[in-house]
């Protein structure tokens, strides 16, 4: 994406390889960033517009908690916003991706700090985030957030080591181990809505 006399403008780059990746043609990028620009005018979204955004997919509590984790998989370059083209790759890969290619931008959801792994913490506050979201635990009582953290890291973290890499996050959600498979599915279930 570049700039043109301070107006954002997709390279013909961007509209080849968006129509290749993203099932459109030519036009309909074209249409789609006509669209985006009109909402943005500056080519981004501010992390602000996103949680609007967010509020019309999700409770608005649970919005407010969820933004800033899902914010993370569209903000590829850590700008603090999130370009067209940004939007556009992960949009596409939520709608047309492998279960493989899903799972790995959910992992973005969980990894807080980007360090390519999950750690302890960063499944904690994820699950605290996300209690508003869970409600299909058999029995909400025994169902706390520690536990589910704790039970949802466990799955995961197949060779013990402390920490969640991406292969083992896809790994265990595909096995659909119970609490790996509820989270994964109700951060799929912010795309499914939103879409």
């Amino acid at each position: 994406m570049g700039n043109k006399n301070g107006t954002p403008v997709l390279t013909e780059a961007n509209i080849k390889s968006l129509s290749q990746t993203s099932g459109l043609n030519e036009e309909e990028v074209k249409a789609a960033f006509e669209q985006f620009k009109t909402a943005h005018p500056t080519g981004e979204m501010t992390k602000k517009d996103f949680g609007l955004m967010m509020q019309k997919a999700l409770p608005k509590k649970a919005a407010a908690k969820m933004d800033d984790h899902v914010f993370r998989i569209y903000d590829k370059d850590n700008s603090g916003k999130i370009d067209f083209v940004e939007f556009m790759v992960v949009y596409q890969i939520m709608a047309e991706g492998s279960p493989e290619e899903v799972l790995k931008q959910i992992f973005c959801v969980f990894d807080a700090n980007a360090d390519g792994s999950i750690n302890p913490k960063e499944m904690q506050r994820l699950v605290r985030d996300m209690m508003l979201l869970i409600k299909d635990v058999d029995n909400p009582e025994q169902a706390t957030k520690d536990m589910i953290a704790t039970s949802a890291f466990a799955e995961m973290d197949e060779n013990s080591d402390g920490k969640i890499t991406a292969d083992e996050f896809v790994t265990a959600c595909l096995a659909q181990d119970r609490f790996s498979k509820m989270l994964a599915l109700k951060i799929i279930d912010i795309f499914v809505d939103d879409a």
